[in-house]
């Protein structure tokens, strides 16, 4: 009879680099595949109770694609806590001032709503041109 292999928190982690390039890429799609990597869905070993995940890095941020209107039509929210303080943005100003929150953002929605998802989030490393500094991590491509 075969039993369950159940990580514990004492097993040793073999996390890995992954390198994404947006250029082109649409937002949503590229989105699934960078949460899956960042919690580890695609190893064998996947618990949803542990952080297993692996390094992301982004890059190209501000070149992502978005399909039909969502240019213009979606909007991202934002309050500062104090009353009739709530700020729109559509989408071509935040890709203007901060392509990387377009990213963090369509990721951050695909986590989970608890503790696990700020470790989660902090292996996750967006830049809006070309160049990072993680090539000592020889980062493998991951689409």
């Amino acid at each position: 009879m075969f039993k369950t292999f159940i990580p514990k928190v004492s097993t040793k982690m073999d996390r890995q680099w992954f390198l994404v390039d947006l250029k082109g890429q649409t937002l949503g799609r590229v989105a699934t595949r960078i949460a899956d990597a960042l919690r580890g869905k695609n190893k064998p070993t996947f618990t949803p109770h542990m952080d297993q995940g692996d390094y992301v890095v982004v890059i190209n941020a501000a070149q992502v694609h978005v399909t039909g209107n969502k240019e213009e039509d979606k909007e991202y929210i934002h309050h500062t806590g104090f009353w009739g303080h709530l700020r729109r943005s559509p989408l071509k100003t935040v890709r203007a001032k901060k392509p990387e929150q377009l990213i963090e953002d369509a990721v951050r929605g695909m986590m989970p709503r608890n503790l696990l998802r700020r470790a989660i989030m902090a292996k996750l490393f967006i830049y809006p041109g070309a160049d990072h500094p993680h090539k000592g991590q020889n980062p493998k491509q991951l689409i």
